[in-house]
């Protein structure tokens, strides 16, 4: 592993000089799993899995009840899964009375909305710790790329699925 710290020695002292590392793929990647462990150990304490809860969060933020392949769809674009994985997440929170089938539609019951505002509740505290302390410009320029990089992964990964 390299390191962006260099550091020189004097005879009496040590001091170190840090860039700023350059925001690239593995950084990404790295924020990215630390942030969802740490709302996996959320989740796990409420039973229930990341695909889960994103596949919940979509029903109940939905304006109007989805329909099965609605969400399979909302749910692919975020999380790119296979469709028969997140239809069988979707059979999963019916089976755990979190999601109800009304007609053709999927919509999410007290419980499902319960469950999604507690987990809420439980990680807001967490993320103000994450979040908080980094300058707005900072936060709006990282913004600003990670909205480029997404359009940019979505357009190949378009691509490689077309």
């Amino acid at each position: 592993m390299t390191s962006t710290a260099s550091s020189s020695t004097s005879s009496s002292t040590t001091t170190a000089s840090t860039t700023a590392p350059v925001a690239d793929a593995r950084a990404l990647g790295l924020a990215h799993y630390a942030a969802r462990g740490v709302l996996e150990q959320v989740l796990a304490r409420h039973g229930i899995t990341f695909q889960q809860q994103v596949a919940l969060r979509a029903a109940v933020t939905a304006d109007a009840p989805q329909t099965p392949d609605d969400l399979v769809a909302q749910i692919r674009s975020s999380l790119k899964a296979d469709p028969a994985d997140i239809r069988a997440t979707l059979d999963e929170l019916l089976a755990k009375h979190l999601l109800v089938a009304d007609g053709a539609h999927l919509r999410p019951n007290g419980a499902g909305r319960e469950l999604i505002a507690a987990v809420g509740a439980e990680t807001a505290p967490i993320a103000a710790r994450i979040w908080g302390g980094i300058p707005a410009e900072d936060l709006a320029a990282a913004g600003r790329v990670l909205t480029l990089v997404t359009e940019r992964a979505d357009a190949e990964f378009a691509t490689l699925t077309a």
